[in-house]
């Protein structure tokens, strides 16, 4: 197994490193701004609320055109779509930044708004078809699902280093992370230019828009049990990530006076352990079906547990410590949830499906700042009960709706099938560990 490891990274790790620049960068483009958005409210003289948005506008745009973005590299290419995406993206950070330098008031709030909206068009071609991507690079289940476990720990180190770097460019200026994320995502657009080299692709496969709708039909009917609770459970999982990040980021500041690094490092101790989480769940269940599903419900009980337990106590020590043990279930469910859905997808139709998914994920993202903002003035309890019992939902939809079969193999051991009837159209998938 490591030697293989080690041959995956020779063959492939300058690709791995371009495309796992993607969800980092794209991650700290939005997530940074977390731990100023009280200072952008002051700033700006807007609501709590209506600083939220500034999240929930780049989440929303990105889930009506991720899956045309998906359709778009299933046609012409991963790479075709990523690179534009992220040019797109790059501009959007720069009218957010030019906004905020040169306007004040409700005029700068509203052209930062819109900088993040053309900033979520990019985000929705880019992190989203890199998980389709790395599927298409590797033949190997085993090094799909270490591939995807490194794009996931990139992602999640990326909110790890965004409440600090974010926190500390607010420190200088409130609108510098704006002008960080278009020098960001240009240095990944330059590696994955230079260092991406995709598969090639059979243009005799390429399906007619029509054909594209009716198997995409085909793909969500016979497989629509498992795909809707993998869609739902990577929502939830996002939910919760973003919904504590931004409640942690208003109470250290108007409870605790944290400010700057200082809440920034606090705001880094749940994700971090999120981060190792991810890291380790891709490791260490490779190939085997099973264990991605029940370290996936693992996952999800960890999470609604701590949520549960944090109700009762207001602590901020208390808390924090909850939402890390949180940050660890959260962890443990995302890579595994890629790989199952990545593995199970043919490859003429995994852009679109997996798209879908990261439509999913941002939908949690655009949820969890709002909701929270509006139940913070409720009762400690009423807020954490309301994320529990969310996250029980995706509990239950891990246990009961995420089934992988074991059969006995041609050896007379067990093997872990994922295995779902053929749509008409495409090969049947099969997906074995021995």
């Amino acid at each position: 197994m490591t030697q293989r490891w080690s041959s995956l990274m020779e063959n492939k790790k300058w690709d791995l490193v371009a495309l796992a620049s993607i969800p980092l960068i794209m991650t700290l483009g939005n997530s940074m701004l977390i731990p100023i958005l009280p200072q952008i409210s002051k700033a700006l003289g807007i609501s709590s609320f209506k600083v939220s948005m500034l999240i929930t506008v780049y989440a929303v745009v990105a889930i009506l055109l991720i899956p045309i973005a998906g359709y778009l590299s299933d046609r012409y290419g991963r790479k075709k779509i990523i690179i534009p995406s992220l040019i797109i993206a790059a501009l959007g950070g720069a009218v957010s930044a030019v906004a905020a330098w040169m306007l004040s008031g409700t005029a700068a709030y509203y052209v930062i708004l819109a900088g993040r909206f053309l900033q979520g068009i990019g985000a929705a071609g880019a992190f989203p078809i890199v998980i389709p991507l790395v599927g298409d690079m590797f033949k190997e289940e085993e090094k799909v699902s270490k591939s995807l476990g490194i794009i996931e720990t990139s992602n999640t180190f990326g909110k790890v280093v965004s409440p600090i770097l974010g926190a500390l460019l607010g420190s200088f200026i409130w609108f510098l992370p704006f002008i960080a994320i278009p020098v960001l995502c240009l240095i990944s657009i330059v590696l994955v230019i230079f260092l991406v080299k995709t598969p090639k692709s059979n243009n005799d496969d390429k399906q007619s828009i029509r054909e594209f709708l009716k198997t995409t039909r085909q793909v969500l009917h016979e497989k629509g049990r498992w795909l809707y609770a993998i869609f739902a459970i990577g929502g939830i999982a996002m939910f919760g990530v973003f919904g504590v990040l931004f409640y942690l980021s208003e109470t250290l500041e108007s409870t605790y006076n944290l400010h700057g690094v200082v809440k920034g490092l606090v705001l880094a101790i749940p994700l971090a352990l999120l981060c190792l989480a991810s890291y380790l769940a891709g490791k260490f269940t490779g190939k085997n079906k099973a264990a991605k599903k029940w370290t996936g419900f693992a996952g999800m009980a960890i999470l609604t547990a701590s949520l549960i337990v944090t109700g009762f106590s207001s602590q901020i020590y208390f808390v924090v410590g909850m939402m890390t043990l949180g940050g660890i279930g959260i962890g443990m469910v995302l890579p595994c949830m890629d790989t199952l859905l990545t593995e199970g997808i043919e490859k003429e139709q995994r852009g679109t499906i997996t798209s879908l998914y990261s439509s999913m994920r941002f939908i949690g993202v655009s949820l969890g700042p709002p909701v929270v903002s509006l139940l913070l003035g409720a009762n400690h309890w009423v807020l954490f009960g309301t994320l529990a019992a969310v996250a029980a939902v995706g509990s239950l939809l891990t246990l009961f709706a995420v089934k992988p079969e074991a059969k006995e193999d041609d050896t007379g051991g067990n093997s872990y099938r994922v295995d779902f009837k053929k749509p008409q159209g495409l090969k049947k998938k099969g997906l074995v560990h021995k």
